[in-house]
């Protein structure tokens, strides 16, 4: 059991983008910080599941949470991202009408986008179908933000956490916070595996279970109502065929489907949105095709041949609409990050800063002199020219053993990103920091190879190496003789 005269400092509940966000941002102070996420890796939740897009924030309501944080999130991702080497391109967003209604609701748009001090342009049929040729000549004018992008938000998640755990915090996984407890001074933070921390401040990160974590401590003002999206996703077949994302106009439910290009160049569609239960990732044949409709009119020339994968993901809507940030009414040292729905992906930078400020002044914590806000970059093929690759090789053959043709990722790859803070301890989280078996061919031929290597590289035996979370045993019997 966890010595429970232990005072951490702050106790962060959830390793999704989010909590793993609040995590490097307090790590620029002095002081215990613990993570505990209850699944096998970070971000396995709606963390790495969404559409990827760094929103420009012309679309929420002026003066709520989400314009607030969407907007100030979308300056600072950046240089987040040359801080933590993720990927991240500013290709601009288009939200496209198909009417002279929607022509209204787009400069009605315009509008609100000035409001929140956020660049936007209306762009008449002649200048939409100039910047992307494939559009549907059907589409009637668009809404051009520029300062909008893309994010792989696999690396963002992991690179946060990393970055924290470079700068000090703790990070348990496999735990899942069971109970809390208010203490005159502190909190009593119970879990499953029977261990018992405490706790001057807690974060309530949980995403899609922050209205239960939040009820430990008192009655929840806000109901997570789930509601969940399905994708396909396309292989890498043409850079120039989409340039920016492309969004419907929104409803009352959310943006409706878009067409977006990727960090990794494929091209991502989707999502739906249906109400559901919190663990309902199963995909749909008949929500599939609704999102193949809403594609086809964006851009009717999608060539679905390149089709490699569908996934779904559940957002955490929230009965208020809006987010649910800061420091409980009535539980001083209690504060929430809940209900994060989109645009969470685009606010967590802001977001993670606002919060750890708000425990630094709660706490009196001093500046850590020792915080360094960057990661050390990683190598790939992809990044580093031909020369310094083959430098590179020499130092260390592995990066000279191709594992992954589809996307050209190498054992060097693979073992630098299992050994790293926050390193990957499945073959979903070699897939998530790598690349590898996100291809045409979905892991068919490197997913052994990425088995072996895990194996050896956590000295564990083939058959304790699990696809994702703990249970998940990739090999499960031995054939005679073998």
């Amino acid at each position: 059991m966890k010595d429970i005269n232990f005072v951490y400092d702050s106790i962060i509940i959830g390793g999704g983008v989010i909590g793993a966000s609040v995590a490097r941002y307090l790590s620029r102070y002095k002081g215990n910080f613990l993570v505990i996420e209850k699944h096998n890796d970070c971000g396995e939740e709606t963390s790495s599941r969404n559409s990827a897009i760094v929103h420009s924030g012309y679309d929420p309501i002026p003066g709520t949470q989400k314009a607030k944080f969407n907007v100030l999130g979308n300056k600072m991702m950046g240089q987040v991202c040359e801080d933590l080497n993720v990927e991240f391109l500013r290709i601009g967003s288009i939200t496209v009408a198909f009417s002279k209604e929607e022509d209204a609701i787009l400069l009605s748009l315009l509008e609100r986008a000035k409001e929140n001090n956020v660049e936007a342009e209306f762009l008449t049929q002649d200048q939409l179908r100039k910047i992307e040729p494939n559009i549907s000549p059907l589409a009637t004018s668009g809404l051009l933000c520029k300062s909008a992008g893309i994010v792989n938000p696999f690396t963002l998640n992991i690179k946060f956490m990393e970055n924290a755990m470079d700068n000090g915090v703790e990070l348990h996984l496999n735990e899942e916070v069971t109970n809390i407890t208010k203490r005159v001074d502190f909190y009593e933070v119970f879990t499953n595996l029977g261990n018992i921390y405490r706790t001057k401040t807690i974060v309530n990160a949980a995403g899609l279970y922050s209205d239960k974590v939040l009820s430990f401590v008192e009655k929840p003002e806000f109901e997570i109502e789930p509601r969940k999206g399905e994708y396909f996703v396309l292989d890498h077949f043409n850079t120039s065929f989409v340039k920016h994302t492309l969004f419907m106009c929104p409803t009352k439910v959310g943006k409706g489907i878009l067409v977006s290009p990727t960090t990794s160049f494929n091209y991502i569609l989707g999502p739906s949105n249906d109400l559901t239960y919190k663990e309902d990732y199963m995909t749909n044949t008949d929500i599939l095709n609704s999102v193949k409709e809403g594609a086809f009119k964006l851009i009717p020339s999608i060539p679905l041949q390149e089709n490699i994968r569908q996934f779904s993901g559940i957002r955490a809507n929230s009965s208020t609409h809006d987010f649910v940030i800061g420091e409980s009414k009535i539980n001083k040292g209690f504060f929430n990050c809940a209900a994060i729905m989109s645009p969470g992906l685009a606010s967590s930078p802001a977001i993670g800063e606002y919060v750890s400020d708000l425990i630094k002044n709660e706490l009196n914590l001093e500046i850590n002199p020792n915080f360094n806000p960057k990661v050390r970059k990683s190598s790939s093929l992809k990044t580093l020219g031909k020369d310094k690759y083959n430098e590179l090789i020499k130092e260390n053959p592995q990066y000279g053993k191709l594992i992954c043709r589809c996307e050209r990722v190498s054992e060097g790859e693979i073992v630098d990103s299992i050994h790293r803070n926050c390193g990957a301890r499945s073959v979903k989280g070699v897939k998530k920091r790598t690349r590898s078996g996100f291809g045409r061919c979905q892991g068919t031929f490197c997913q052994e190879d990425v088995v072996k290597i895990l194996a050896r590289e956590l000295n564990i035996s083939l058959d304790e190496v699990n696809y994702d979370d703990l249970g998940t045993n990739i090999l499960v019997e031995t054939r005679k003789g073998q």
